[in-house]
């Protein structure tokens, strides 16, 4: 296995690099070869369209998901907010890294007062802009798109107040402003802050070698957020956010999921303590709880919304 080099896929971001450089450098100290290979994904193309209105899953995720069935790249590295929750035939999961900062926060310019005030805010998500107006209502929220260090500069040269980002990338690539406030109130995109490793199903060397690397919490977590997404059948797009955290003193799983509609008028919210021992179907049960909530009206007002 040591012989062979394992081709790491990656979208060409710098961001995306930063992460394949990671899942790079943790091979390496497996005592794996590796080389890393970019691709341009249509997500990164494409960024005059607000990304719901693209209307294609996995946007990010696609360029690659078609190397790795070519066998031109041996796995793929992705955000894994980014991956849709039905992987495509063949492709399985591998490994979920330890999680970094799950936050979301404002990049503000001028100081805080517009809080208060009338506003701008920018955001590329519909699951941030309905939090954004749940909140504060009387702001105006516009459409931001690119990759993180575009986004910045777009805000720079903007007559916007702010901007709403993961930490966990500015993070990353040492780019966080020092005018920046983590949004505690804002549940963020299920799976947000963690990284994913998927690879061919047949290439069973591979998937036995970078299994090694799975954080076992991480992977816990964010499959309940991903099957809470997935059971409100969300994609990508609706304003779904979900957020699982293990409590090690209680050894419980503590969940916070929450759907709302595009205006951010409404907002159906859940929120659950479970043994450890449960955490399976808990992802399910609390999406169920919200669809019989109401939320089975406000999925199909969003989805026709996003079909105009």
């Amino acid at each position: 296995m040591k012989q062979k080099t394992i081709r790491i896929g990656t979208r060409d971001s710098e961001l995306a690099l930063w992460q394949a450089k990671t899942v790079e450098k943790q091979l390496n100290d497996l005592g794996c070869k590796t080389e890393i290979v970019a691709v341009k994904s249509q997500g990164d193309i494409i960024l005059d369209k607000p990304l719901y209105e693209l209307g294609i899953t996995g946007i990010f995720t696609k360029t690659l998901d078609i190397a790795l069935l070519q066998h031109e790249i041996d796995i793929a590295v992705h955000s894994m907010k980014d991956v849709p929750t039905a992987l495509p035939h063949h492709i399985v999961q591998v490994a979920v890294l330890e999680r970094a900062n799950t936050k979301d926060i404002l990049v503000y310019k001028e100081g805080l007062d517009f809080l208060n005030n009338e506003g701008t805010i920018a955001t590329g998500s519909l699951r941030r802009q309905a939090q954004w107006l749940h909140k504060y209502p009387q702001h105006n929220v516009v459409d931001l798109r690119g990759n993180v260090n575009t986004r910045l500069q777009k805000l720079n040269d903007s007559n916007w107040n702010g901007a709403v980002f993961a930490a966990a990338g500015l993070e990353r690539l040492n780019l966080k402003p020092q005018t920046n406030i983590e949004l505690d109130w804002m549940i963020p995109a299920p799976a947000q802050g963690a990284m994913v490793v998927v690879a061919h199903v047949d290439n069973i060397e591979i998937v036995d070698t970078v299994s090694q690397l799975n954080h076992i919490e991480t992977e816990i977590c964010t499959h309940i957020e991903r099957q809470f997404l997935r059971t409100l059948e969300g994609g990508c797009t609706a304003p779904i956010g979900a957020i699982a955290s293990y409590n090690e003193q209680e050894d419980v799983i503590i969940f916070t999921g929450v759907l709302l509609s595009i205006d951010g008028k409404q907002k159906i919210e859940v929120e659950k303590k479970v043994a450890v021992s449960e955490w399976k179907k808990l992802g399910f049960n609390t999406a169920q709880e919200i669809l019989n909530n109401g939320g089975t009206e406000l999925m199909a007002n969003i989805k026709k919304q996003l079909k105009k």
